[in-house]
């Protein structure tokens, strides 16, 4: 079957890793012979990304850094440039979203196209992404064991994927304005309108984290707060409610449950002892955990239970925004 399929890649001071997801896309697209325009989209780099782009022969598209920067926007840039490079006789059927931090695996597209090809009511697939260094940090072990994401039908995908392009331009895209969770934003516009979302039991993109200090993963963390709060309030009315109990969840247990505590020692001292709820929650997670994570488990127990607070953190700091009518700000972590 003939096919087109296209590639937007943002990035930022991405350096070599660029450079390997960018040759990564021609040597897969090349292979599914379905090769279509490479559009990079860099924010503001230093370090000579927009250069190297061209010479491996991607589109680029600098973005105007004078607006607000989001990853959202940038993807939007790229995939408007991707509809303008296409001819009317060859616009790309599908388009394949990648950070530039990600290389492709060999076989995703043919597999992911396939499956595009066959079911005319799915939006986008992903696949599993894998940490390029597992064992350079526990950090990049934990973003590993992340990607490890049930197989079939999804409400969400990540960063990279494959969509069907008509659908994405159908739903005007992803939404400018937000920080961060962009693509299950995105994926839930798209469900609504009555695509579905679908993860597939195949090998999609290596991605380098470099997440050496608590520091970046707590920022990191904050910033799917940040998410949680701003996609959960902005799509309050949707039945399929977004988010909510991941926000809630996180305030409950970093915020409400404390003051509790708190007020009730204020009565009877002995209202500290569900402080225990806190390890108690801990070795939970580590019983749990420990035959599938071993050494990892109790690090992801107690990184886990620590999160919550991270994660409130981010939504308190959406929340406070909102109400001062500022805009929301970028959380880097790298």
């Amino acid at each position: 079957m003939t096919r087109r399929i296209g590639f937007v890649a943002i990035g930022r001071n991405e350096g070599e890793r660029l450079i390997a997801c960018l040759a990564s896309l021609k040597s897969q697209s090349k292979g599914a012979q379905s090769e279509g325009p490479i559009v990079y989209v860099d924010s503001g780099s230093t370090d000579g990304s927009v250069e190297a782009a061209q010479r491996l022969g991607a589109i680029v598209v600098n973005l105007d850094m004078s607006a607000p920067f989001t990853a959202a926007r940038a993807r939007n840039e790229g995939f408007k440039r991707l509809l303008a490079d296409d001819g009317p006789e060859e616009a790309s059927q599908y388009v394949q979203f990648i950070d530039g931090d990600c290389t492709l695996a060999d076989g995703w597209l043919e597999t992911a196209a396939a499956f595009l090809d066959a079911n005319g009511d799915v939006a986008a697939v992903c696949g599993r992404r894998r940490e390029r260094q597992p064992e350079a940090s526990l950090y990049n072990r934990l973003c590993d064991i992340e990607w490890a994401t049930p197989i079939g039908e999804a409400d969400a995908c990540g960063g990279d994927a494959l969509m069907r392009a008509a659908a994405v331009a159908a739903a005007g895209g992803y939404r400018n304005s937000l920080v961060a969770g962009e693509e299950p934003e995105l994926c839930l516009r798209l469900r609504e309108a009555g695509w579905r979302i679908f993860r597939l039991d195949a090998e999609m993109t290596l991605h380098d984290a470099a997440i050496f200090r608590l520091s970046q993963w707590w920022k990191r963390v904050m910033r799917g707060g940040h998410a949680y709060a701003e996609v959960s309030t902005l799509h309050a009315a949707s039945s399929k409610r977004i988010w909510r109990r991941e926000m809630w969840r996180a305030l409950a247990w970093s915020a409400l449950a404390p003051l509790a505590v708190v007020a009730g020692a204020l009565a009877h001292p002995g209202f500290f002892l569900l402080l225990l709820a806190y390890p108690a929650q801990i070795a939970r997670l580590w019983r749990r955990e420990r035959a599938r994570l071993g050494k990892d488990a109790l690090a992801f127990a107690v990184l886990s239970v620590l999160a919550k607070f991270a994660e409130a953190q981010g939504a308190a700091t959406y929340f406070l925004r909102r109400a001062s009518g500022k805009r929301s700000q970028l959380i880097e972590y790298k």
